[in-house]
Formats: C-alpha cells, sequence, structure tokens
C-alpha cells in the first residue's frame, strides 16, 4: 500500500500523526529557558505573598487559577490591604486589557478541541504571545502551542509554591520584598524608555499617578491605580486625537 501512494500524502499523513512527545520536545528545545525563568519570577511572587502576612498556600492557587503575571503582584497588594472588589476588577482590566489585542493574531486556530482552545486562551500571556504569534502558523502544531502555554503556567505555579514556603520560612525575616512590584515596573519602564524615548508620555504618566495619589489620598481611596491608570488612558487618547488634526505634527 505505501508503494502506491503518493509522497506528498505519505509526509502529510506523517505531520497528522506527529507523536505528542514530538511536541512536547519541540516546545521544550524552544520554550524551556522561558519556563526556567517563570520559576524564577514565580519564587519572588511567592515570597512577596508571604510578605505581606497572607499564607504561603494563596500564592500557588492564585498563580493557578489567575495566571495573569503582573496582575498578580497588584492583586497581592490590593488583598493585603482589603481594597474593594470593583477596585480590583477595574485594575485587572485595564492592565490585562493588552490580550484583547493578542487575540487578533495568536494562531489559536491551530489548536484542536474546545477544551484545548479554552485552556489556551487560559494561558495566553506575553511570553506565549512573543514565542508563537511570530512565527507562521503553519509551522505550529496546536499541541506545541498549548505544552509551551503548560510549561509555563506550570513553572510559574511551581515556582510561586516554592516561594511561599521559602517565604514563611526562610525568608520570613527578610525585608524589601514587597518592592518586587516597584522594581520590575520601574525596570520595564526604563527598557521602555530607553528603546523609544518620550518625554512627554513618561511626564504625563508621572504626572497622572501623582494627581491620583493626592486625590485617592484626601479621600481616604485605595483605588489610586486604577485612577491613574484610567486617567493617563484618557489622556493618552486625547493627545492622540489632537495630533491627528490636519496642520499638526
Amino acid at each position: 500500500m505505501d508503494e502506491l501512494t503518493p509522497v506528498g500524502a505519505r509526509d502529510a499523513g506523517a505531520t497528522r500523526r506527529a507523536p505528542r512527545g514530538g511536541d512536547l520536545t519541540a516546545a521544550a528545545r524552544e520554550s524551556g529557558v522561558v519556563w526556567a525563568g517563570m520559576v524564577a519570577l514565580g519564587v519572588g511572587f511567592g515570597a512577596l505573598v508571604t510578605a505581606h502576612g497572607l499564607p504561603w498556600w494563596l500564592a500557588p492557587v492564585i498563580s493557578a487559577t489567575v495566571f495573569a503575571g503582573s496582575v498578580e503582584f497588584v492583586l497581592v497588594g490590593m488583598l493585603a490591604t482589603a481594597a474593594p472588589v470593583a477596585a480590583v476588577a477595574v485594575t485587572t482590566l485595564l492592565v490585562n486589557s493588552r490580550h484583547l489585542f493578542y487575540g487578533l493574531t495568536f494562531p489559536l486556530h491551530r489548536v484542536r478541541g474546545r477544551l484545548g482552545r479554552a485552556y489556551s486562551v487560559f494561558a495566553l500571556c506575553d511570553e506565549a504571545y512573543a514565542l508563537t504569534a511570530g512565527k507562521a502558523p503553519e509551522a505550529l502544531s496546536g499541541g506545541r502551542i498549548v505544552w509551551t502555554q503548560f510549561g509555563m503556567h506550570a513553572g510559574w505555579a511551581a515556582g510561586s509554591a516554592a516561594g511561599g514556603v521559602l517565604g514563611a520560612t526562610v525568608l520570613g525575616g527578610l525585608h524589601g520584598l514587597d518592592f518586587v512590584l516597584t522594581a520590575l515596573f520601574v525596570v520595564l519602564t526604563l527598557d521602555a524608555y530607553r528603546a523609544r524615548p518620550d518625554r512627554r508620555t513618561l511626564v504625563l504618566a508621572a504626572g497622572c499617578a501623582g494627581l491620583a495619589l493626592v486625590a485617592t489620598s484626601a479621600l481616604g481611596s485605595q483605588a489610586m491605580l486604577p485612577v491613574a491608570m484610567t486617567s493617563f488612558t484618557a489622556c493618552l487618547l486625547a493627545r492622540h486625537h489632537v495630533t491627528r488634526r490636519p496642520g499638526r505634527a
């Protein structure tokens, strides 16, 4: 039968019958370093959870069920200060709104099955998008995409569990862990500014943050972050509208 089967058809059949282990191997080969980095970041997150006086087991629970990167760091601080649910919801929406644009080019159609697609949507993070969206969809199998995301998800949750245990024991008396989130965003801001210097945007962001801090402090509110991000977004939209007018640079 094989002798009578065209070569192209045999190759296509081999592609369809590719073993799942091949997808896992390909994902590990390309994303193994990223998985290790997720473990390291998870350790820092777990230690941060205990530094805020929260139980260590909450770190892996949040990481496994939320899996939203920077939002989890923000969530820890908001949980520790008993922030209103509305503030948590608005903050999560604003920080993760970029994922709406990720969905425009993420190769979700390569993932088969409702369960696989549902998990792929849930596990879509910045790193997964960067590793998959830049490639031709035909070069990626659904299994490879899901394994790539699962490795990041598992590494983040495992690192968070380890960090929570370390934070509750070895690192229990270490101060300054609550500055991890601030340091993370400072580094990201510096990298973004060096790549594309924009003093006006930097000054605008600092001004919105300062005004939000003063306003929410005067009102006794804990919603400084959503207020700052909302006002900054409004200012950016207004500036974009003004600069698009005829005669404007």
